[in-house]
């Protein structure tokens, strides 16, 4: 009986070796494999130097560049990046973009056009994730570097479906406020545009009576009107629709250089918003005070500026899921009130960009599989995440 015991704990220490001899044996085999997918991203160009958008061209298809800090403070303060890429960024501890197709091809296009004619609208389409509001992005930077009045509104849908108050308009009879939307957008307005609007000293061309005691007088600086809409809520939405109006006048007389930039432009058509009446029906954004303002500065009846806009299934909240095309997302009301314009579609990502993409990734430690940088692994992520750069950006996160 002892015989048969010492007989199976030798047999047992045996196996137990032999496992970890065979674990010995694999290791290295591991190892090599990282160390080559190393230095094979090594040798991968992902990044740019060239921190400047207006500088960017062909060359830089495919690679991030660094946004420096001081200019996300100023652009991004108040929004425009989206939640998941500003978690990212927030980890990363850095703001970079791709330079990729669709916004380059609008930067050039501003780069050539003719400002003494009509504003020119462009118009972002793609699926869902692709990188249509990241490309916004990469143009608001344009536009700051190259000396435009930024109007820009980070994402639509948010006035719709989480207002923060609604009130009755007391000057518009059954349209609704959002004054304190309002006033953040004021906000967000004069940060982003602090240093260009100290530089350009704009006037405004009429007066302004708000209250028997209230009155912003004609040829008062724009920055005065745009303060008392932040510091008398109440009025913030009309503030709002004024200091549209003057900038259109001042944009035409050719005192500024305008750019407007919106994300989620669509959602001014949907067929209804998430916002009740007194009488607990649900109000059509056409009703909303804060529409008005920027259906009119998307007209083409003013110049010296351009228009950038996307359209987004997420951003309906009547969910037109059928299509992405801006015809069927923007609705017929939307479709003529834009046309004419350039559509332009911003699809998944392609094989220069989701190797770019990979190779940031496991620079920056957010891909660590060892495999991850090897051509299955590449083709494996591609093929998991459809080259999405959303869904990339998720399947990413727990390897």
């Amino acid at each position: 009986m002892a015989i048969r015991m010492r007989y199976r704990m030798l047999s047992g220490f045996a196996s137990t070796l032999n496992r970890l001899m065979s674990s010995t044996v694999v290791e290295p085999s591991v190892a090599v494999g990282h160390t080559s997918a190393n230095s094979e991203n090594s040798s991968r160009v992902f990044r740019t130097n060239e921190s400047n958008p207006v500088n960017h061209g062909e060359s830089h298809l495919g690679l991030f560049y660094t946004v420096p800090q001081d200019v996300k403070q100023l652009l991004f303060q108040h929004g425009g990046l989206p939640k998941s890429f500003e978690k990212q960024v927030k980890t990363f501890q850095e703001t970079c973009i791709m330079v990729r197709s669709p916004a380059l091809e609008i930067m050039e296009y501003m780069k050539a056009a003719d400002y003494s004619g009509p504003a020119i609208r462009y118009v972002l389409f793609g699926k869902s994730g692709c990188g249509k509001s990241v490309s916004l992005s990469h143009i608001l930077h344009f536009g700051l570097v190259s000396g435009f009045l930024l109007i820009h509104v980070p994402w639509v849908p948010n006035w719709f479906r989480r207002c923060k108050e609604s009130s009755n308009s007391t000057t518009k009879d059954g349209y609704i406020d959002l004054p304190l939307d309002a006033a953040a957008w004021l906000i967000h307005f004069k940060n982003q545009n602090a240093p260009l609007l100290e530089k350009l000293n704009l006037t405004i061309g009429k007066e302004y009576v708000w209250s028997k005691r209230e009155v912003t007088e004609k040829g008062a600086p724009l920055t005065e009107l745009v303060n008392f809409g932040i510091n008398r809520v109440k009025y913030a939405s009309d503030i709002v629709v004024a200091v549209i109006k003057e900038i259109k006048e001042l944009s035409t007389s050719k005192k500024c250089k305008t750019l407007v930039v919106i994300d989620g432009f669509n959602a001014f058509f949907s067929s209804k918003t998430r916002i009740k009446s007194d009488d607990k029906t649900l109000v059509l954004p056409s009703k909303i005070t804060l529409t008005e303002a920027f259906l009119e500065i998307t007209k083409f009846d003013w110049c010296n500026g351009g228009v950038v806009l996307t359209v987004d299934q997420l951003a309906a909240c009547d969910e037109r899921t059928g299509s992405d095309f801006p015809v069927y997302q923007l609705g017929k009301e939307g479709f003529e009130h834009l046309d004419p314009f350039v559509p332009i579609q911003i699809e998944e990502y392609n094989h220069k960009e989701i190797n770019s993409c990979i190779d940031y990734y496991i620079d920056r430690r957010w891909l660590q599989s060892p495999n991850a940088g090897t051509e299955e692994g590449r083709k494996e992520l591609a093929f998991l995440s459809s080259r999405n750069p959303y869904q990339l950006m998720k399947i990413c996160g727990p390897l």
